[in-house]
């Protein structure tokens, strides 16, 4: 099972690296993993989507609470949450096809960012099922690249506000 956690660490050089070598060396892979500072600049938020089970997890989250960076876990995999990526894909796009591809791009609501003689670049942005969707749709024509940041996600409404008062 996928689970997402939310970690809050120190804004200190290096800190990315020490938490994902901690993945590493326990031989747990790091499906996506998405860092940037929060509303307090000294404080940044990783949204971290590893494969495993609950006892994983619960190992994983333990290991992680014993660096000195982290200041605080939180699973919300099971949590209501707000989640998006960003997607940006080139794809073929001669002139005979332009029309289609402007047409799905529409339907996703997603932008056409850059325009070249042969290809175009799409930049999309969703839950993960939206992303996966419009990858699908575009395939027939041909993907050159695709680009994504990983799955960020914020926790809705009054409970997520409760955490942070207590904190």
């Amino acid at each position: 099972m996928q689970h997402t956690l939310s970690v809050l660490v120190m804004n200190n050089p290096g800190v990315m690296n020490r938490v994902s070598g901690l993945f590493s060396r326990r031989g747990y892979n790091i499906e996506s993993i998405a860092v940037g500072t929060t509303e307090n600049p000294s404080i940044s938020r990783m949204t971290i989507v590893v494969e495993g089970d609950d006892q994983i997890i619960e190992q994983v989250s333990k290991q992680l609470h014993k660096l000195i960076e982290v200041v605080k876990i939180n699973d919300v995999t099971q949590e209501e949450t707000v989640d998006r990526e960003l997607a940006l894909l080139k794809v073929t796009a001669d002139a005979a096809v332009r029309g289609e591809i402007m047409q799905l791009v529409d339907i996703f609501r997603a932008k056409i960012v850059d325009v070249a003689a042969k290809s175009l670049i799409i930049e999309v942005t969703g839950d993960i099922g939206k992303v996966e969707a419009i990858i699908q749709s575009l395939r027939k024509y041909g993907i050159r690249e695709i680009v994504r940041t990983g799955k960020i996600s914020i926790q809705r409404g009054t409970k997520a506000e409760k955490n942070r008062e207590a904190e």
